[in-house]
């Protein structure tokens, strides 16, 4: 069966004015969020968990993928995304690890915004009203760290015990004024190659 959906909600923050100082390319971070029943709760501990991923995953990909975009304007505007998932009390960590870590959620949201990156992602267990966490990476340059931001929003009444939240995010733009520079003139400066930052 397809996820059962008790609610979505659409997340848009837009910062204007960062350390006292108007930003001349506003921030905004979008997140989409669905709010499920778990649809491994009351089974006990389940091994095989693909017949759920598979029933469940796509779907959720799919519409978290249309409202990031509707949001956006186009998936040429997102420039940072990633992805979260939290866990009712009476769920697993898997669980939540399972319906956001396979490519049959994960890449309707990769192909949507011209991806190359990985999704950053956050996958915890928590009550209702406990604190998402969606960081957020350049969907085609890890190194690019203007664009290392984080979405955080609460659902007062998710998830409940035998729920899971699920979300993906954007940014259009990176942080206001970014000053610290990328990780590739760091690398320059220390004579390590990119293939091998910590030079081991």
């Amino acid at each position: 069966m397809p996820a059962e959906i008790r609610k979505t909600l659409l997340h848009v923050e837009n910062t204007l004015i960062e350390g006292g100082k108007v930003a001349e390319h506003p921030l905004k971070m979008i997140a989409a969020i669905a709010v499920i029943t778990n649809p491994w709760a009351g089974c006990g501990f389940v091994e095989n968990l693909k017949p759920e991923i598979h029933d469940c995953a796509p779907g959720l990909g799919k519409m978290l993928t249309d409202m990031v975009l509707d949001a956006a304007g186009g998936g040429d505007k997102v420039e940072g995304y990633g992805k979260a998932a939290i866990v009712g009390v009476n769920g697993e960590v898997e669980h939540g690890s399972a319906l956001i870590h396979t490519l049959r959620f994960g890449n309707f949201y990769r192909e949507a915004v011209g991806a190359k990156s990985y999704l950053a992602f956050t996958n915890t267990r928590g009550p209702a009203n406990a604190p998402m966490q969606i960081p957020l990476m350049d969907k085609n340059d890890g190194g690019r760290r203007s664009h290392y931001l984080t979405i955080q929003l609460q659902i007062a009444d998710a998830p409940a015990p035998d729920e899971i939240m699920i979300a993906l995010g954007a940014s259009i733009g990176g942080r206001p004024h970014h000053r610290i520079g990328d990780r590739y003139q760091d690398l320059k400066e220390l004579g390590h190659d990119v293939e091998n930052p910590a030079a081991v």
